[in-house]
């Protein structure tokens, strides 16, 4: 199955992996081995702390570099009256809340941004859906009703 992400998240990830590949693991590999060079690893705290964090940093570079390689950049609609991938949604729920999510794909998902994965409940009950619709979503918790408001295909609309 095809993992989507939006052209913004897949930048977000390039950035992250251009930033430790040539920014942070150089000056890590440094520390270690300027700590290297004052002799007793064992008991070199600097030493084996680099140690550590070169082996965190290679591990998130691996991964990173894997999924790029995995993931499809789907550009977003510029418009449409029905939700899908990429869209700002403004759902009302049954208490009156309102809230607005982006729908992104699961390697983005930021739910203090507001960015829901496309593989969420909520994100699943709304997709195809139109303004002022009610949907129905299915959660651990529980069945909820939501309405939607508002559907934009840019964060500032």
């Amino acid at each position: 199955m095809a993992r989507h992400i939006t052209p913004e998240g897949y930048k977000k990830l390039e950035d992250e992996l251009d930033f430790l590949w040539k920014k942070e693991r150089p000056k890590v590999t440094a520390m270690v081995s300027a700590a290297a060079a004052e002799g007793d690893r064992s008991e070199n705290a600097e030493y084996i702390y680099g140690k550590k964090r070169l082996r965190e940093i290679d591990a998130r570079v691996r991964h990173l570099s894997k999924l790029l390689d995995k993931l499809t950049i789907v550009q977003p609609r510029t418009e449409g009256d029905r939700v899908y991938f990429g869209a700002w949604v403004t759902i009302e729920d049954e208490q009156g809340k309102q809230s607005t999510y982006r729908i992104v794909g699961p390697d983005e998902s930021d739910s203090s941004k507001g960015f829901i994965s496309v593989e969420a409940p909520l994100a699943k009950a709304l997709l195809g859906k139109q303004e002022e619709d009610w949907v129905t979503v299915r959660r651990p918790k529980g069945m909820m009703e939501v309405q939607i408001l508002k559907i934009s295909y840019s964060e500032d609309s």
